[in-house]
């Protein structure tokens, strides 16, 4: 049960900052709260640091944070029935929702004490989102809106090593648009981007939300597909590969149709790297073309 629904603002006005707190002043210097949470810049690091250092005056099962905007959804510890919730603003910035949960109602005193020790939380928090969309967009492709191929490289190392570790399997396709060049051509590169618009969004679309996607070359796509055997991968490609030949495209060019030949390859073997099995699916994406185009190959 949600117990409270509360907008909780700070203005830069250094007497609400250092309003008389509910904890004591050694309670609080002792936590040295402030000190801890400019440790890091890493939101989900930023995050599990204020709830341990809270939990001692506001103790609680665990935290839910949210950023609709960035599609930012970051849990810790367990749920329970109980929370008390606060949407947070910084002289009129919003810098998400955060709820904090528990099996047993919270106390007007501890709801006070929270309302404090989350003041020092605002900055901190506000150059983590910050911090988090700099990375973003150094990883992200500036046309699509989906990744680049610098973030591919990190995003494969954590799927492989998470593979292994839970012996799940991992697959990946690669797609490239089918005469590409004759599109560019024809239609002009305004079109050509275009093109690449609406087919990011047509993955998009057809992906799942754990699924990743990346911008690997001109006009070729990766989808990076954690706990998804052969069949499973395939399927999806083929599903996909429907789609985006199915797309409307008279918004670009009249009588435009787009198709797109795809390369799937799982990782077969625990020795194999990543850039082993991209290889592998790369070549069968050039197998794919060689036999006609528009359709899915398998490794």
């Amino acid at each position: 049960m949600r117990q409270e629904r509360a907008t909780l603002e700070v203005i830069h006005n250094p007497a609400f900052q250092q309003k008389e707190p509910i904890a004591t002043p050694e309670q609080i210097q002792r936590l040295e709260l402030s000190g801890i949470l400019q440790t890091t810049l890493v939101l989900d690091q930023l995050l599990q640091l204020f709830s341990q250092a809270i939990r001692q005056w506001v103790p609680h099962d665990g935290f839910h944070y949210r950023y609709q905007d960035l599609g930012l959804q970051i849990r810790g510890g367990e749920r329970a029935v109980h929370s008390c919730h606060y949407t947070l603003t910084l002289e009129g910035e919003s810098l998400g929702e955060l709820t904090l949960t528990r099996r047993k109602r919270f106390s007007e005193k501890e709801l006070e004490t929270f309302e404090t020790l989350l003041c020092s939380l605002f900055y901190p928090l506000r150059n983590a989102l910050l911090y988090y969309r700099a990375l973003e967009s150094a990883h992200t492709d500036p046309l699509t809106g989906v990744y680049n191929r610098t973030a591919l490289d990190s995003a494969m190392q954590r799927e492989w090593k998470l593979a292994q570790r839970l012996h799940t399997p991992l697959s990946i396709l690669v797609l490239d648009i089918d005469h590409f060049k004759a599109i560019n051509d024809t239609y002009g590169h305004p079109a050509g981007d275009a093109a690449l618009v609406k087919i990011a969004d047509c993955l998009r679309q057809g992906v799942r939300a754990s699924d990743i996607i990346f911008r690997y070359g001109g006009e070729e796509f990766v989808i990076l597909l954690s706990n998804t055997d052969t069949e499973g991968a395939t399927l999806l490609a083929q599903r996909l590969r429907r789609r985006i030949r199915d797309m409307d495209c008279s918004d670009i060019a009249p009588n435009l149709r787009i198709t797109t030949s795809i390369g799937v390859a799982t990782l077969n073997h625990p020795e194999e790297t990543p850039e082993q099995m991209l290889k592998r699916a790369d070549d069968a994406l050039y197998r794919a073309k060689r036999q006609g185009r528009d359709r899915v190959v398998t490794a």
